[in-house]
């Protein structure tokens, strides 16, 4: 599909005026650098985006970089999930590369500082360290082992570096400014102790550096002039300037932008590994997981997803987007390109009386509804019992409702006009069949003396239908605020207990055929996407993509 032109916006001034200048050379480097420690999420597509497509269009580069500084929360599933991501998404990176390839360097560096007398081993425990660190009201504390001398915070390093110390007992600090307005300053921790084994190194280290030591300097050993990031980052600002000032090593240019926060949506990778560990979701590709791998499985494409993040654009200011936004740019994307089909969720059983029941008549009905140059067509069989929607047929009918009543003729789609005679039930009051009669002069689905018909339902064949599983989907989580980060909330309490349902359904012959990976529109009710995972030759399983209904879409045409 053509992509949308690229708006402007600050990050790509910033660069424009690094080009200008000559600061960069006219380079444009960029680096995407997620941690392995779950898989990626909605949020994440637009920094994907963001990073990749400013190196597409400035002609420059932009590496994968996995911030792999945590063994404790990370492994290779996760890595090449993510990659699988990167590439689902339409990028391909320049490098792959790991802050574990710099391990050697960052000890190198982290020396450096400490015969500079600008880093030292501090013994403080956790709880004591943020007591001497004070609040953004309350100017910090020295620690009492701040001024150990270079000779001994360069043997107890090393020390730590072979294992000589437990987990937590020593770390090593960057000796900031106590009393500094910004907390990130106050004596930043650059080293921990994790007798843990890495997924790529092993067991060669036991001490770990924090994402503020390696972040900046894994930059600048790439040679990135653009680290683009979400604006929690902001104030670590500083702190990365510092570290590249004091090595004077070469120093890229941060730049913060507006994370992605959705309603109903929970946007903290943390959470989402809560949710697959505690089985509230049936893996991190549930297709109601907001990753991009659940956005893959539920048959989201990956077109819809980078026109979303063009579209919702780059700003200095935190917002929240209506998720609603989302769904229209889905169904925008799926609306000219996906075949249409006729399916019946809970179905009930209309016998035409005097449809006779040898008869099979057959229909060609186009596939699809706005390209003009695809004229393919499929068959649907009409015969004498057919399946309707529950919801088509009401007895004692409510106002303005113009659907199957007794006495009332309505249209099958594409078919016939019929009209409701009789109601079969069973003993508990439950209807087990609608008898009808048919028009035989409107077969084809026209009325022969043009009388009007104002109502029009959907159907399939008793006999021709093929069962299938569908699966209907709702907002995993009801609140709107799921997306903070705030560590006390109980979110899981929060979870939708319908926002997944599961039906019985009789769809068309025509989609007996169909395979794993294809989309249809399900006329009258939204677009449907065969699950890969589920589905098999005799067992048909589509997933809900996302209905028909668009508010949204409607909102904005009223503006």
């Amino acid at each position: 599909m053509t992509e949308e032109p690229k708006s402007s916006n600050f990050v790509r001034n910033i660069i424009d005026e690094h080009n200008e200048s000559g600061r960069f050379e006219n380079r444009v480097h960029t680096r995407f650098p997620p941690e392995p420690n779950g898989y990626l999420h909605i949020g994440h597509a637009k920094s994907i985006c963001l990073n990749f497509g400013i190196a597409q269009d400035y002609d420059g580069k932009c590496n994968l970089r996995f911030d792999d500084t945590n063994p404790l929360k990370e492994n290779l599933e996760y890595v090449d999930a993510i990659k699988e991501d990167v590439r689902w998404l339409g990028f391909e990176w320049e490098n792959e590369l790991y802050a574990s390839d710099y391990f050697d360097t960052l000890y190198e560096w982290a020396v450096q500082l400490i015969k500079q007398g600008k880093a030292y081993v501090d013994d403080l425990s956790a709880v004591e360290m943020r007591e001497y660190r004070g609040s953004l009201i309350e100017s910090g504390k020295n620690s009492p082992f701040r001024d150990r001398t270079i000779e001994e915070n360069l043997d107890l390093f090393e020390r730590m570096k072979i294992g000589e110390f437990e987990d937590g007992a020593r770390v090593l600090r960057a000796k900031g400014d106590m009393s500094s307005g910004n907390i990130n300053l106050r004596d930043s921790v650059m080293y921990r102790i994790l007798h843990a084994t890495h997924h790529r190194t092993g067991d060669k280290w036991c001490i770990y550096p924090t994402y503020d030591w390696a972040h900046g300097q894994s930059d600048s050993i790439e040679g990135i002039t653009h680290s683009i990031c979400t604006l929690e980052f902001e104030d670590h600002r500083p702190l990365y300037n510092w570290y590249l000032d004091n090595l004077e090593e070469h120093h890229p240019q941060q730049i913060e932008f507006a994370r992605l926060n959705l309603t109903n949506t929970v946007m903290s990778k943390r959470k989402l590994r809560q949710l697959v560990e505690e089985g509230a979701v049936e893996g991190w590709d549930d297709p109601r997981m907001p990753t991009l791998s659940g956005y893959r499985r539920r048959g989201v494409r990956p077109e819809a997803i980078r026109k979303f993040a063009d579209r919702i654009g780059v700003a200095k200011a935190n917002s929240t987007i209506d998720i609603q936004m989302l769904q229209h740019v889905i169904r925008e994307d799926l609306d000219a390109i996906v075949p249409r089909a006729m399916a019946v969720m809970r179905p009930i059983k209309v016998v035409i009386e005097n449809f006779p029941e040898d008869k099979v008549e057959e229909f060609e009905i186009d596939y699809y509804r706005h390209d003009k140059e695809k004229e393919e067509k499929r068959k649907v069989y009409l015969t004498r019992e057919v399946y309707i929607e529950e919801k088509d047929f009401e007895e004692d009918p409510p106002p303005k409702y113009f659907r199957l009543t007794p006495g009332r003729e309505v249209r099958l789609m594409g078919a016939c006009l019929i009209t409701a005679t009789e109601v079969i039930k069973d003993n508990d009051g439950n209807i087990q069949e609608v008898r009808c009669t048919y028009d035989p002069e409107s077969l084809g689905g026209q009325a022969p003396d043009g009388r009007k018909v104002k109502g029009t339902i959907h159907w399939v064949s008793a006999s021709k239908a093929v069962d299938a599983e569908v699966r209907i989907f709702d907002h995993l989580i009801i609140d709107d605020d799921s997306y903070s980060e705030d560590e006390g909330k109980d979110f899981l309490s929060k979870i939708n207990p319908k926002s997944k349902e599961v039906l019985q359904a009789k769809v068309e012959s025509a989609l007996a055929g169909a395979s794993p990976g294809d989309r249809f529109q399900f006329m009258r009710d939204g677009y449907y996407f065969i699950d890969p995972k589920d589905s098999s030759e005799d067992h048909l399983v589509f997933n809900q993509i996302v209905g028909l209904r668009d508010t949204w879409g409607k909102q904005q045409k009223k503006k």
